[in-house]
């Protein structure tokens, strides 16, 4: 294992786990926590255990907002101008959200190889879809005289992208049947990896050791990596989706550009994370003439709620709150064709949210008068690009590419039986990796002046700090906090009631520690321990410790919160959502690819993006209810004389944010490992459970040392300071 990811899981262990300093001098000490129950919470009166309870009050939340989009959606397609209302403010929206579109620059297309195959040839076209930025292609040719319509095939979520055996496959049939087909490489796929390590330090694939790396450079699985580009992304008030749309854009171009393509006759088909792609582009590029996107459309409530949300381009920031779900792609396009692929029993991607999603799709086309505009091919089948649904795929697009309806067989018969992987692949791929391969090394990277994705989003982290900066400095105390609450989305107010109630209580020496439950939201308790001195009557100091992986951490015999406690203070360890005991708990049938990388957090992080929150704000409300509880004077016989604010690891961004809103509550304050920027994060490229700290578009407005400044520096100790693996920095 690499330094890297060994320092990461050193990090993790010791965030997420009370077994550090205080339990060992505690053990050292003679005493035992066997005898003290420092838990807090109890199951909800329906069972839902504390390490649920967070996952379930966002998916009531998924619901209230997919009911009002539904909703919304019947007033909507009442008349023709209702609809056309609903396209424009949806498309406008998804613009908005994955940080507009670049400007065309020169392609500087080369065709770097040529292959011969059976009723078709093959191109091997590389393509500068930005400057610096290469993508990889093969373009299959049909045998017949040209100009052909072209087909893109944009790759699902496969390590080999283009040289994966289903996408060889569909494009090998579509080439056959007279249309050209182009298969390229996503980012993070294939020969277009954005995080390489030529020096051999790190083990390929480690988080999928079943896995075989397509280049021995590669670090991560394709999924991880596509996340990790969409956190720096996201801090910039975009989408990693955004890369993917504008690739297949500069495909269409390029495609447009040759003599042997019929400009008009543009389809787009794609499975799984190529079925995203399609649906993404069919819903912004009206040059799509006919769309087949394949087992990805559902509906956001069944996908949340049997997977989970996935890759960070198939997350759009706030979608659900603005009333934007997955149907909405297919009626964005209205009434261009479309066919809806889908297998009836996809695992990953629910078929009843098909369903669901293919009758709103159809019901909007027939209300502007064209019905059979949107169609379903549901197979019997897995999750995958099926023999089924490449042979539909490639019937659909002949009927409105070619003109024509014709008989497409991949294979003459079908055996009685056959397994789901033989139904994936009856026939065989003609190429290896290695003979598809268009760059000289393998990796667009190795490319003289190749530029990754990080350093893209560097560039423009470095654009955006330029323009904000006299913004934020010619802003008054009042609009800075405004700035602050709309970035993260707080919602805390003076006006807002605060409820904690007692849950018991323990004794130790010289000091009673009291157990207290907060209540947040409706169905959504946490906990805190006070710790409170019986010596001493009276106004007396206090601290609000904010630990990042649970409140009982430093609260051992002999540990830290007892060394406060010891001098007089009151120390109240409190937990913010998602830490400690309302940490997520396993999650039966819902998967996060890369969630040991990214966090165990990282479902629920997804799901309140989509619904538009971020965990900071949350957390940062969590952070000001318990300032709140403690200026009541509930602990402390009064007004607290003075407060001292601590946090450690996850809990010193929401914590900081709260003391920039609060800033006169605090006398003193520390924040201990913390990272020292969200820029520091945009162009690092490999990064460690960063999840939580993400806020959408929080680079536009300010930087975490912008709101240190705010508050006052001298105030402030960063003790401990991480980088974004969790390494020690200066």
């Amino acid at each position: 294992m690499n330094h890297l990811a060994l320092d990461g899981k050193i990090s993790t262990r010791w965030r997420r786990q009370p077994t550090h300093f205080g339990l060992i001098l505690a053990f050292l000490c003679g005493h035992s926590l066997a005898a003290e129950d420092l838990a807090v919470l109890k199951p909800s009166p329906d069972g839902t255990p504390p390490a649920r309870q967070l996952e379930k009050w966002l998916m009531a939340g998924v619901n209230q907002m997919v009911a009002a989009r539904n909703a919304s959606f019947e007033k909507a397609i009442k008349s023709r101008a209702a609809c056309e209302a609903w396209q424009r403010e949806r498309r406008a929206f998804f613009l908005d959200r994955i940080g507009g579109l670049p400007e065309r620059t020169p392609l500087n297309p080369q065709i770097t190889g040529t292959l011969a195959g059976k009723g078709y040839r093959l191109e091997k076209i590389l393509l500068e879809t930005r400057p610096g930025f290469h993508l990889t292609a093969n373009l299959y040719l049909p045998d017949t005289p040209p100009p052909w319509p072209a087909v893109l095939v944009p790759c699902g979520h496969s390590h080999d992208g283009k040289a994966a055996g289903a996408y060889q496959l569909v494009c090998r049939l579509l080439a056959r049947h007279g249309m050209a087909a182009l298969c390229y490489d996503p980012i993070g796929q294939g020969e277009r990896y954005q995080l390489l390590d030529t020096a051999n330090e790190h083990t390929a694939f480690e988080d999928s050791p079943r896995y075989t790396p397509p280049h021995p450079a590669v670090r991560l699985t394709c999924t991880t990596e596509h996340t990790m580009t969409g956190f720096g992304s996201a801090l910039l008030g975009a989408n990693v989706a955004q890369f993917r749309i504008w690739d297949g854009m500069r495909v269409i171009d390029y495609l447009q550009s040759r003599p042997d393509i019929l400009r008009d006759k543009i389809g787009c088909t794609g499975n799984s994370g190529g079925g995203t792609e399609t649906a993404y582009l069919m819903a912004l590029d009206d040059r799509i003439l006919a769309a087949a996107p394949g087992c990805y459309l559902t509906t956001f409530a069944k996908l949340i709620e049997t997977r989970g949300p996935q890759d960070g381009e198939q997350i759009i920031f706030g979608q659900l709150a603005f009333g934007m779900d997955q149907a909405d792609y297919c009626i964005m396009r209205a009434p261009r064709p479309t066919l809806i692929c889908a297998g009836t029993r996809d695992a990953t991607f629910d078929f009843g949210g098909t369903w669901e999603l293919f009758r709103d799709a159809k019901r909007f086309a027939s209300r502007i008068g064209h019905a059979d505009s949107v169609d379903l091919a549901a197979a019997d089948a897995p999750h995958g690009f099926t023999l089924q649904l490449r042979e539909a795929a490639t019937r659909f697009m002949a009927r409105h590419l070619l003109g024509r309806d014709i008989l497409v067989r991949e294979v003459e018969t079908l055996p009685d039986s056959f397994t789901d992987d033989e139904l994936r692949a009856f026939s065989q791929p003609d190429w290896t990796a290695a003979q598809l391969q268009c760059t000289p090394q393998g990796q667009v990277l190795l490319l003289p002046g190749e530029r990754s994705v990080f350093q893209i989003n560097a560039g423009v982290a470095a654009q955006w700090k330029a323009q904000r900066e006299p913004v934020w400095k010619a802003m008054n105390d009042a609009g800075k906090q405004r700035t602050i609450r709309e970035t993260i989305g707080a919602t805390f107010d003076d006006n807002e009631r605060v409820e904690v109630r007692a849950a018991g209580s323990i004794e130790r020496d010289g000091f009673v520690i009291q157990k207290l439950i907060l209540t947040t939201e409706p169905s959504l308790d946490l906990p805190a321990l006070a710790f409170v001195p019986k010596a001493k009557a009276g106004p007396r100091a206090a601290v609000l410790y904010l630990h990042g992986g649970s409140m009982k951490a430093d609260a051992a015999p002999g540990g830290p919160i007892e060394a406060l406690v010891k001098q007089g203070r009151i120390v109240l360890a409190a937990e913010l959502r998602g830490i400690g005991e309302t940490e997520v708990g396993p999650h039966s049938g819902r998967t996060a690819y890369g969630r040991g990388r990214f966090g165990p957090d990282l479902l629920d992080v997804m799901t309140a993006y989509l619904m538009g929150r971020s965990h900071v704000g949350m957390r940062c409300d969590d952070a000001l209810r318990w300032l709140r509880h403690l200026q009541s004077g509930a602990l402390t016989g009064g007004a607290p004389a003075g407060i001292e604010l601590i946090a450690t690891g996850e809990a010193t961004i929401p914590a900081l944010h709260a003391a920039a809103l609060r800033p006169a509550a605090f006398r003193r304050i520390t924040m201990r490992r913390m990272i020292p920027s969200w820029e520091s994060l945009v162009g690092a490229g490999e990064t460690f459970d960063q999840a939580v700290n993400i806020v959408h578009g929080a680079l536009r407005h300010y930087d975490l040392p912008d709101l240190a400044r705010f508050i006052a520096a001298e105030k402030i100790t960063f003790a401990e300071p991480v980088d974004g693996l969790g390494r020690a920095v200066p």
